[in-house]
């Protein structure tokens, strides 16, 4: 089985083109077409410009969010030193198994020295991560600060508990303090900082002009980095918004979309998801005009 085919069965791919130039991908796009399927591409809006102007439904990857280890440091061995002594440890993304792990081979410590905690993963994604070193895990039902909150194991936390957090900087933010206002004592693992990428700051421009070759647009949000990031990124195309229809996972990050409204006077279409799954995103696109 060659490399394509390893990619394909694990992406769960039906069928694929290797190696597709752009006038291939175009060629693919109008047979499907012509056979009356309505097609979608993603494309990062460059090489691929002339296969998604020709789909009925353009997708456009622009990462909101890169990741960086942070530097080893004596306050992470500290930290490392102390997690035989908590209850559980929330682990926020697949990323956070990774760096987590990899610091506790340096910190000298294994898992049979843990095997008494509990573990709680933010999704299945992380889920998977963590069954990958043996780890059965927690996950709430709803991949949400709010949904972690409503787990038994943390509501039953009592006051002079005391629990890890596996998380990048700025991360999860809102659950640790509302822990905290409890009574619970944190052991806070800042293991990566989160940065928009360099390689979407640069092709901005080129996201820009697509998305001011259509009436409206479509952007997922599914952390507050990821809207800050957006912001930052939208801060000289401001009268764009009032073309764009965000759909962001979560109350909590519904307000606070809501609330950037209010106070930087933006005009903008909200969607409420309440999971990440392909079907909710697709019933919300349905719902929206066809050429958002």
């Amino acid at each position: 089985m060659c490399s394509s085919d390893l990619i394909a069965a694990e992406a769960g791919v039906d069928d694929y083109i290797a190696e597709a130039r752009p006038e291939d991908k175009l060629a693919c796009i109008r047979k499907e077409q012509a056979a009356g399927k309505l097609v979608a591409m993603v494309g990062d809006g460059t090489n691929d410009a002339p296969a998604l102007a020709q789909a009925d439904i353009q997708v456009l990857d622009v990462p909101l969010l890169e990741l960086e280890a942070c530097a080893w440091s004596a306050d992470l061995q500290g930290l490392y030193q102390q997690l035989s002594k908590v209850s559980c440890v929330v682990v926020v993304s697949p990323s956070a198994v990774e760096f987590g792990m990899a610091g506790l081979q340096r910190s000298g410590l294994t898992l049979l020295d843990l095997q008494t905690l509990q573990w709680i993963a933010v999704g299945e994604k992380t889920a998977q991560a963590l069954a990958g070193y043996g780890i059965q895990s927690y996950v709430p039902e709803v991949e949400t600060s709010e949904g972690m909150l409503q787990i038994p194991l943390l509501q039953h936390l009592s006051s002079s508990s005391c629990i890890a957090f596996w998380r990048g900087q700025g991360g999860r933010q809102f659950m640790m303090e509302t822990l905290q206002q409890q009574g619970v004592s944190i052991l806070n693992f800042i293991l990566y900082q989160r940065r928009c990428p360099t390689q979407t700051m640069q092709n901005f421009g080129q996201v820009v002009a697509q998305l001011q070759q259509h009436q409206s647009y479509s952007v997922l949000i599914s952390s507050e980095a990821s809207w800050l990031n957006w912001l930052a990124l939208m801060q000289s195309h401001q009268r764009l918004f009032a073309h764009g229809h965000f759909m962001v996972l979560g109350e909590r990050l519904f307000q606070l979309l809501l609330k950037a409204q209010k106070q930087q006077h933006l005009e903008f279409h909200l969607h409420l998801l309440s999971d990440l799954s392909t079907e909710t995103i697709l019933q919300c696109l349905r719902a929206m005009p066809r050429n958002a």
